[in-house]
């Protein structure tokens, strides 16, 4: 497993997202900076949380446009799997990679808890340890985290069940409840839980080292 994580000013679980692979997957990750242009070769690419360029424009915005991203964007198309945790979710929508966008909460407070979510797909590199139905409590800490799109866009989303994992309890006001999502080739998921942050109980639980399992046992 050849795995790295993206590093933008300003990121602060970038280290969170390296000590889950390493512990889980048993391989210490690459850090990449954003203002590289190029990558090595990867099988594994993720995007962490954090406030990359301390989200000034819009969350993702300025991230999306880094040097760094014209190459993970490629490798996206040509198939690596790409991981997008919070702020993360929202630079790969910025990129282009998934559809929609992630707007301000809907009661406009920041939200840091644990929630629970219900796993719509165990069909991807992403999921395949976990069940579909099945409920999993993963934290979540934004203030931009709710998911819009437009309707035709949400059918479509719908339709072709790329909805990863949906809010059991809607802490964000997000279309159709949807915490994360994949693209039409299930090789990116972004998601706004942190599955990094779950990964022992010590941590408050341990459903989010399923995750990295389920990229283990395909990579």
């Amino acid at each position: 497993m050849k795995p790295a994580v993206i590093v933008f000013p300003a990121s602060n679980c970038d280290r969170d997202a390296a000590v889950a692979i390493e512990k889980i997957c048993g391989v210490k990750p690459q850090m990449i900076w954003h203002g590289d242009s190029t990558l090595p070769d990867l099988d594994l690419i993720v995007i962490p949380g954090g406030f990359a360029f301390g989200d000034y424009l819009r969350c993702g915005a300025m991230a999306a446009r880094s040097p760094v991203m014209r190459e993970v964007v490629d490798r996206a198309n040509r198939g690596t799997p790409v991981l997008g945790i919070c702020n993360g979710f929202q630079v790969l929508t910025e990129a282009g990679l998934l559809p929609g966008a992630l707007m301000m909460n809907a009661h406009l407070k920041f939200v840091c808890k644990d929630v629970a979510l219900t796993v719509e797909s165990n069909e991807s590199v992403f999921t395949n340890r976990y069940r579909a139905g099945e409920i999993v409590t993963y934290t979540v800490a934004h203030h931009e985290g709710n998911y819009f799109t437009d309707d035709a866009t949400l059918a479509r989303i719908e339709q072709n069940g790329q909805v990863a994992f949906r809010y059991v309890n809607n802490p964000n006001g997000a279309r159709n409840d949807i915490a994360g999502i994949f693209n039409e080739k299930r090789n990116v998921l972004g998601l706004m839980p942190h599955p990094e942050r779950m990964i022992e109980s010590d941590l408050g639980g341990a459903d989010g080292a399923r995750m990295f399992e389920s990229l283990v046992a395909s990579l």
